[in-house]
């Protein structure tokens, strides 16, 4: 068996589903082995030194093998003995696929514990599976922080380093539904109702500049999957966004100041840019109001938003993300209004905007959603922080 040497690759390789007795590590159990996962994510996220996961995937427990169970304790004894201590060994998935956390690597070494690790497993693998076994077992390796920039190409997040992300969704599968339901039956009403609305502002755009009515761009939706976002076009076409990438770049380092409010935000000011030459007469009336942003209703009917949840963000603001900044884009389909919005938008900093997505994640709820949703108006049109 050929066994390639690289990072997030699968390979066939056999397997047991018994544990022996002999072997001498505590293996985790699949939820507490998901915390550890998740602990070790933030702290990876403040220590900045990645972690390795390895997955053993023994194939189908159902399947009949003789020594199985003893087999699975010579190789995980073998992984014992060659890993550290600090190493984490438990189910994946139960009786299933197990996992191995290889903690705190250097970036420089992940070729080489991934070389390392196939080397031994190979020796391990010959010398004690049958051919049967060695071809029903496969075996990935998966680095976090992933990669979310790979040669120009950016690509979702890797679902395999969240799995309880994924059973958090499991958990509240009926909610979900029901939020979704929120959604369709919501945005095709607000279509419907803001129909004539649209013609006027169509109308507007139309006479007061040259371009497109509705302007689109790529963002990143839940696991960085990107779509194409829906606006009232609020600035003069084929403008350059440098202006606002290199604002957005120090708003996120938290170095960027906060601008005039023109009676938005309270005399605090904002963080957002307010005297930005591309926006249009009529796109900043949209944007003081909001209504440049109907459009999202579309991308909400079609799924790649919800009504409630984070800012879907540009491409070329995740560049600048710190790793605990990719939460909010993990733990959350982005949404069309949400905590940030009805407690202050651009009048709050990055990191206290990234806070409040994280919170509505953890704290969600289909009640939680109607309640921003209901103070949603109020927010509109007080046009707190709205520029």
């Amino acid at each position: 068996m050929n066994l390639r040497r690289s990072i997030d690759t699968t390979e066939t390789v056999p397997f047991s589903t018994e544990l022996d007795a002999s072997f001498e590590r505590d293996i985790l159990d699949e939820p507490t082995f998901h915390k550890f996962m998740s602990r070790e994510r933030r702290r990876t996220e403040r220590s900045r030194k990645p972690f390795l996961l390895m997955l053993l995937d023994l194939g189908d427990p159902q399947l009949p093998s003789a020594g199985t169970g003893k087999n699975l304790g010579k190789l995980l004894t073998a992984l014992s003995e060659r890993t550290r201590e600090t190493d984490v060994a438990g189910w994946y998935k139960n009786d299933s696929i197990i996992g191995m956390m290889f903690t705190e690597i250097a970036v420089d070494d992940r070729s080489t514990i991934v070389s390392t690790m196939i080397a031994r497993l190979s020796d391990i693998l010959r010398n004690h599976m049958s051919f049967e076994q060695f071809n029903r077992v496969s075996i990935s390796f998966h680095v976090f922080p992933d990669e979310w920039d790979q040669g120009g190409r950016r690509r979702p997040s890797n679902p395999v380093l969240y799995p309880d992300l994924s059973k958090r969704a499991e958990g509240k599968r009926a909610a979900g539904t029901l939020k979704r339901t929120i959604d369709v039956v919501g945005s095709a009403l607000a279509l419907i109702v803001f129909a004539p609305l649209f013609l006027v502002i169509a109308a507007a755009i139309k006479a007061t500049s040259k371009g497109p009515v509705f302007f689109r761009q790529q963002r990143m939706g839940q696991y960085g999957k990107q779509f194409t976002f829906l606006k009232f076009r609020s600035m003069t076409a084929g403008n350059d966004d440098a202006i606002h990438q290199k604002y957005v770049k120090e708003l996120i380092a938290g170095t960027a100041e906060r601008q005039g409010s023109n009676g938005n935000g309270n005399g605090h000011g904002v963080f957002k840019l307010t005297a930005d030459p591309r926006i249009t007469r009529v796109g900043s009336f949209l944007r003081r109001t909001s209504l440049d942003e109907l459009p999202q209703f579309f991308n909400v009917l079609q799924g790649e938003m919800s009504l409630v949840g984070p800012r879907p963000p540009v491409p070329y603001e995740v560049e600048h993300y710190d790793f605990w900044h990719r939460r909010r884009l993990l733990e959350a389909k982005p949404g069309i209004t949400g905590l940030w919005q009805i407690s202050g938008r651009s009048r709050v900093s990055f990191d206290e905007m990234v806070r409040l997505d994280l919170r509505y994640a953890r704290s969600w709820s289909p009640w939680m959603d109607i309640k921003i949703l209901l103070r949603t108006p109020r927010a509109v049109v007080f046009g707190e922080g709205a520029h």
